[in-house]
């Protein structure tokens, strides 16, 4: 009986011990004890534009501030001992401004996705943005700052705001009438800083607007004076910080949803638009060789004109400056040329962006095609009924040449200033927004692109992040933190979830 049992011991030891063998338990991974480095992050301060603020589907509110990268950024600080970080929190989640309790067309609602694409949520701001709070705060992000902005006296007083010198989400947090935002951001004596995106709104603003003239890209000269003076005196009391270079706006889906291609034509209507044209060709030939331009330049213009169209996608029509060289002042889009998100796309299938044919231009035609000879004010509605896309709504090659210049003088100098200062470290927003647009990026058991909707790291306006991307945003933060003070926040796990962040703002108005 002993022997039996001895046996049967030997043997049930060393099923466990090849069990052992085979299925080791897992050690769990120990990482190291978070360290700050160099940096002290006992007093942060952000400053910058719209991103910093937490600007999202084109407003700003509650849950959007919370989820700003500052915001993120704040919590993981906290880990080391920093103090509170305070923000000018907006009434609720509505977003947009009243000035002056009444409601502004250009502080309107959040976007909200309705089921067929972004609308405005069918509510009244609560948040008054002619009034001062009274108070300073930690997150001075300013919507719509260009990089001189941050240094302009007067810029959060109300009685500016009629001359269109003062911001109305500055006046909200300014200490006084006459603040600047740097002034307010240097009061607080901050022992760490962000100062991010500087020169994006100098660039965007002329980008939004089709470089139609309305908004025009800052000087380069202008530009650097504004950064030096603000990185010379945010590091001037021995503050470390993080500085963003500047991202090719034009990447963002603001500029690429709408395909210049969009104009999808069957068999017949292209072979209209292609006689349409080929009418106005002849009419500005006849008309230019009858004022005096002798046939062979006549030709050569009016040839411009005789644009032809094919079944299936076509680029639109857009007016150009009238010059020696297209007298009419328009031309079919290029390859690269890009329409903003805003254009009105019913308009485009009206005819905005080809022809206007009217019952008058129809008559027209059928003249032409008849061999007749139309009067002076005939051919004149046939010229006039190419309604081509205005400049307010497309990016043409000496647009998109102009922000690219400007944005490349920009970069150089933020380059060089982190470069040349152990005090800054630098966050490459161009490549990365560069990558997010091209291939996608892996964050968050997601791969985030650019694309409007559904790519997950875009708001429903076009231009500014959501939740999850400032989350993404954030962590770049911490891993140029980490490179360039020896910090170990990625290292020892602490990075910023979108899921951490998010908040459900879609069913709440409050």
């Amino acid at each position: 009986m002993k022997l039996k049992y001895i046996w049967l011991f030997t043997i049930l030891a060393s099923m466990f011990s090849c069990e052992e063998n085979e299925s080791p338990i897992p050690e769990a991974e120990v990482l190291p004890e978070l360290v700050s480095g160099t940096a002290d992050f006992s007093n942060y301060v952000a400053v910058g534009a719209s991103f910093t603020a937490g600007f999202t589907d084109g407003a700003l509110f509650r849950a959007s501030q919370e989820n700003s990268f500052p915001n993120i950024l704040s919590q993981q600080f906290s880990k080391l001992g920093a103090g509170e970080f305070t923000q000018p929190l907006m009434n609720d989640n509505i977003g947009g401004l009243l000035i002056g309790g009444m409601a502004n067309p250009a502080f309107q609602p959040r976007l909200f996705f309705n089921g067929a694409g972004p609308a405005r949520l069918p509510a009244t701001p609560t948040t008054e943005g002619a009034v001062s709070l009274g108070g300073t705060f930690h997150n001075m992000g300013v919507p719509g700052a260009k990089s001189f902005h941050l240094l302009f006296d007067g810029y959060g007083n109300a009685a500016n705001l009629q001359f269109g010198l003062a911001n109305p989400y500055y006046i909200r947090m300014a200490t006084s009438p006459n603040a600047t935002v740097l002034g307010d951001a240097m009061a607080q004596n901050p022992s760490f800083f962000t100062l991010s995106e500087i020169g994006g709104n100098d660039v965007l603003g002329f980008a939004t607007s089709g470089g139609d003239g309305s908004d025009a890209i800052t000087d380069t000269a202008t530009f650097d004076a504004s950064l030096n003076a603000l990185v010379n005196t945010l590091t001037s009391n021995g503050a470390k910080g993080v500085v963003t270079n500047v991202p090719y706006v034009t990447d963002l889906p603001f500029f690429t949803t709408v395909p210049n291609n969009a104009l999808v034509l069957d068999a017949g209507t292209a072979a209209q638009l292609t006689g349409v044209f080929q009418a106005v060709s002849g009419i500005f030939l006849q008309g230019a060789i009858l004022q005096g331009v002798p046939a062979a330049q006549a030709q050569a213009l009016a040839a411009q004109y005789a644009i032809t169209f094919n079944e299936g996608p076509n680029r639109w029509i857009i007016d150009v400056p009238v010059s020696a060289t297209n007298p009419l002042g328009f031309r079919q889009m290029t390859e690269d040329e890009l329409l903003v998100l805003t254009i009105d796309q019913a308009a485009l299938a009206q005819g905005y962006g080809t022809v206007a044919l009217t019952p008058e231009v129809l008559q027209v035609l059928g003249l032409l095609q008849m061999g007749g000879t139309p009067t002076f004010q005939q051919a004149g509605l046939v010229i006039a009924a190419v309604n081509g896309i205005d400049d307010k709504d497309v990016l043409d090659t000496d647009e998109l040449d102009e922000i690219r210049t400007a944005t490349d003088n920009y970069n150089l100098t933020i380059a060089n200033i982190a470069n040349t200062n152990d005090a800054i470290a630098l966050v490459d927003l161009n490549a990365i927004l560069s990558e997010v647009a091209s291939t996608g990026v892996d964050f968050d058991g997601f791969n985030l692109t650019a694309d409007l909707v559904t790519g997950g790291a875009v708001s429903l306006d076009g231009i500014h992040l959501n939740a999850r991307g400032y989350a993404f945003m954030a962590n770049k933060f911490l891993e140029a933190i980490d490179d360039a003070f020896g910090s170990n926040f990625v290292a020892s796990g602490n990075v910023a979830k979108a899921n951490d962040f998010q908040t459900n703002y879609s069913a709440t108005l409050q």
